[in-house]
């Protein structure tokens, strides 16, 4: 091996080198390398280039001579392994320099395959391979890749443009000919478009690519990318440099990318596609329509084998679905990358259940391969069955197209991604089509309720991006001709334009002029999320509860049959859903004594909540009594008027007929259900108000326990000696951080203005997914002056996140309330 540098820590690791690889040094496509070449898989030879390298790159703006040094010593290493010559012959080697950072970013950053075409390795490899055509194809695709790449090129030759040069070129003309043709063709655009040129120079070339790589960590894209999906922007990329294996030299050969299982269903068995002659970017780049993979037991029986038997084994060394990239050089199978892949939530709740019930992987491992908010991806809405149906009797179906991502939508076209931001932040929904999808249209596609392409297959960058987004996506539209300048989208003779509304579904990859009714996606088995919280259930803590609220009969059905061990309302809630909330603010504002509107609020409460309480049975139901201060109340009525004919209502006990009135209703409405019922009165600061709480409750002589929820700072100081007036004590999570942050608490449930907010750096937390330090320090300050802390419980607002869950429960915190749709993450937070 070529000696490297001694006075300086490696920044570069062969694929062959000893010991164990680091993650965040190699990133994970160089991580993958390593291992399928240790394991005895066919990997062209190669090496990898640190993040910290990257870190010191963009920090420096230039590679340290001692890494360009470094790098040329792995690069003799390789040649050495491969009997090639890089730049020259008689076997030159060419190079693939692609980006691998810590966690995937498909797409988001760059890469530069065929590197190291010089005159002199092109001869030598239309010489050693017997083509000059393919030697063409090489160096024109190089010099495209790398002026777009490495130059910022905005133009560059297209594909077909390559045959219009040959075909000036006699058949047998000479290789050194063939070369000059095509690298004269491309410099030449390449002269209109700036002022660069691509080096001839191969050493020139390889830094080149590698300074662009590491570039490209801070490109908008992926920076983008990152934010969305939660990624250190510290992390950096590594870079990986590999021999090139070429699988556009001959109708044997090919480039393919296949996944373990479905990616969109789950369903077990390899699944993926194959491009014969090409290389990958063919495939990825979604700009042909390949092949289902199984093709290539017609042309590549043997390679095909192979392949099956590398992925069962890969998936079970690995215990995930993967996603591995290929290539077949005449008939010979080469394993480019294995990475653990994107999936739909449908494909991850199957995935997650199939490989615990195979014995692939445990409980734990099962459980913490779905996120919460795959659980809730799969209860989201789709279209009306009979609606769907009456739309295809009809003939409404435009185009199918491959389902690459699911989900049921309905918006409005749009052909550009500024376009379709634009509608999104206008609050339209849009769905995004084109002819196909880059990196550069990540903006458009992350704004997008739906994606469509007119090519690519499932593995296009569409697809995959889509699946990552949980976007619902079709691609391979091959009858559609989608025209972004004009603003259209054509079948035949017929046109839609920007604004037409369509509806997609992802599963079937079916696009239908315009709009379906969407209904309610989450009753039912929820495409296997029954049985993975069955899982859930069987290694959940047997104490934890979780209660749902409900406000309406459906929602109490509903969230039984979800598992919900209780139910909690609001008085207000269930009273403004009737309707009888407005008439009883309105007799109060008007001049109503509060004896006469008690009445009133009585009989409305035993009447409203009677049906609930009776759908429930005997189950735990606790209640929050009416506060005229909570956000929704206050905006829907103007409760300045009420609070200045009765300033008392103001506050949570100041009129004890009104809270007397919610008790008695509530003891009427529970008399025969079997429901154990709870009045929790809202906003309590101190022992004082708990005491008389308890105290009316015990004179007007009623069957019903009794509560107080806490939701400021003097409250939560005073959880211990309220606890011991009372029968429940409950925390206003997201209320209490609110106030501690000043923060209106509509705002904990929205994503503006706290995203931005959060991004920039201007709050220490994100408090709709952290505890805050000092709200957890009070807490804590409370639960050691409990006999325990189960004596507290708290009810969640929001999207619930799993560090909000772990660290209640690992505060001893056993029941937990939280919205009638979070109820399933909720128990799946809860059981890992």
């Amino acid at each position: 091996m070529g000696a490297a540098p001694a006075e300086h820590t490696l920044l570069t690791r062969a694929f062959t080198d000893p010991g164990e690889a680091d993650l965040d040094a190699v990133g994970g496509k160089g991580f993958g390398l390593i291992e399928m070449t240790r394991n005895g898989l066919r990997v062209p030879p190669g090496f990898v280039i640190s993040t910290a390298a990257c870190h010191a790159y963009l920090a420096a703006d230039e590679l340290t001579a001692e890494l360009v040094a470094e790098i040329r010593s792995r690069l003799r290493d390789v040649e050495k392994t491969t009997g090639k010559t890089f730049g020259g012959g008689p076997l030159p080697l060419l190079l693939s320099v692609r980006s691998g950072a810590p966690i995937s970013m498909p797409g988001m950053m760059d890469t530069v395959l065929n590197l190291g075409v010089s005159r002199e390795s092109a001869v030598a490899l239309a010489e050693a391979t017997g083509s000059p055509r393919f030697m063409a194809d090489v160096v024109f695709r190089f010099h495209g890749m790398y002026a777009e790449t490495v130059l910022d090129a905005f133009e560059v030759p297209d594909r077909d443009e390559l045959g219009t040069i040959l075909a000036g070129l006699d058949d047998a003309a000479a290789p050194a000919e063939v070369y000059d043709a095509v690298w004269s063709y491309c410099a030449d655009k390449l002269a209109e478009d700036c002022d660069d040129e691509v080096p001839t120079d191969p050493d020139a070339q390889l830094i080149g690519a590698v300074e662009a790589v590491f570039r490209s960590w801070n490109t908008r894209r992926a920076v983008t990318y990152r934010e969305v999906h939660g990624i250190p922007h510290d992390l950096g990329t590594a870079v990986v440099v590999q021999s090139m294996a070429f699988g556009n030299l001959d109708s044997h050969s090919g480039s393919g990318v296949v996944f373990s299982r479905n990616p969109v269903t789950g369903e077990p068995g390899m699944f993926g596609e194959y491009l014969s002659a090409s290389q990958g970017e063919d495939v990825v780049a979604g700009t042909r329509t390949p092949d289902p993979v199984q093709t290539m037991t017609e042309s590549v029986p043997e390679a095909f084998a192979e392949l099956v038997e590398t992925c069962a084994t890969m998936e079970r060394q690995r215990q995930d679905m993967l996603d591995i990239e290929f290539t077949v050089e005449r008939g010979t199978l080469f394993m480019l990358q294995v990475r653990s892949a994107k999936r739909t939530a449908r494909a991850a709740i199957r995935i997650a259940t199939d490989m615990y019930t195979e014995g692939v992987v445990d409980a734990t491992t099962a459980l913490r391969s779905v996120s919460l908010d795959q659980v809730r991806n799969v209860q989201r809405p789709g279209f009306d069955p009979q609606e769907l149906a009456a739309a295809k009797d009809a003939g409404r179906i435009i185009a199918t197209g491959v389902g690459a991502s699911p989900g049921q939508v309905v918006g409005a076209l749009y052909f550009d991604s500024e376009a379709a931001q634009t509608a999104a932040k206008n609050g339209r929904s849009a769905i995004l089509a084109r002819p196909v999808t880059s990196p550069t249209d990540l903006h458009g596609m992350i704004a997008a309720d739906g994606i469509v392409t007119a090519t690519g297959g499932s593995t296009s960058h569409a697809a995959v991006v889509a699946r990552a987004l949980g976007t619902t996506c079709i691609v391979g539209c091959a009858q559609l001709q989608i025209d972004p300048v004009a603003g259209t989208m054509t079948v035949g003779e017929r046109t839609w334009r920007t604004g037409d509304e369509v509806s997609l579904d992802g599963s079937t990859g079916e696009i239908i002029a315009g709009t379906i009714d969407l209904v309610d996606g989450a009753a039912g088995d929820g495409d296997g999320l029954a049985a993975l919280l069955e899982i859930a259930a069987a290694t959940a803590d047997t104490e934890a509860e979780i209660l749902g609220r409900a406000y309406t009969v459906d929602q109490v059905g509903e969230l039984i049959e979800r598992g919900a061990r209780g139910l909690v309302s609001a008085v207000d809630d269930v009273l403004a859903t009737d309707g009888s909330l407005d008439r009883i603010i309105a007799g109060l504002e008007g001049g109503q004594e509060l004896s006469t509107a008690a009445a009133d609020l009585e009989e409305a409460i035993a009447t409203a909540f009677g049906p609930l309480f009776a759908a429930a049975g005997a189950t735990e139901f606790d209640v929050r009594g009416l506060d005229f201060h909570d956000d929704d109340v206050a905006e829907m009525f103007a409760i300045s008027t009420l609070f200045a004919v009765h300033p008392q209502v103001a506050m949570p006990l100041g009129s004890p007929e009104l809270v007397a009135a919610q008790l008695k209703g509530l003891t009427r409405a529970a008399e025969n259900t079997g429901a154990t019922v709870c009045f929790v009165s809202p906003r309590t600061s101190g022992r004082a108000e708990a005491s008389a709480l308890r105290s009316l409750r015990d004179k007007l002589g009623l069957d019903i326990k009794v509560g107080c929820y806490v939701t400021n700072t003097q409250g939560v100081l005073e959880i211990p000696e309220i606890a011991e007036e009372v029968d429940q004590v409950w925390l206003e999570l997201q209320r209490l951080q609110a106030a501690t942050y000043g923060v209106p608490q509509r705002h904990l449930l929205t994503a503006e203005p706290l995203d931005s907010y959060v991004r920039d750096g201007l709050i220490d937390i994100d408090p709709r997914k952290q505890v805050g330090p000092y709200v957890e320090k009070i807490i804590d300050d409370a639960l050691v002056r409990l006999s325990s802390p189960a004596q507290l419980s708290v009810r969640l607002a929001g999207t619930v996140s799993d560090d909000t869950v772990r660290l209640l429960r690992r505060k001893g915190i056993q029941r937990i309330a939280v919205g009638h749709d979070e109820l399933r993450p909720t128990r799946l937070a809860m059981a890992r």
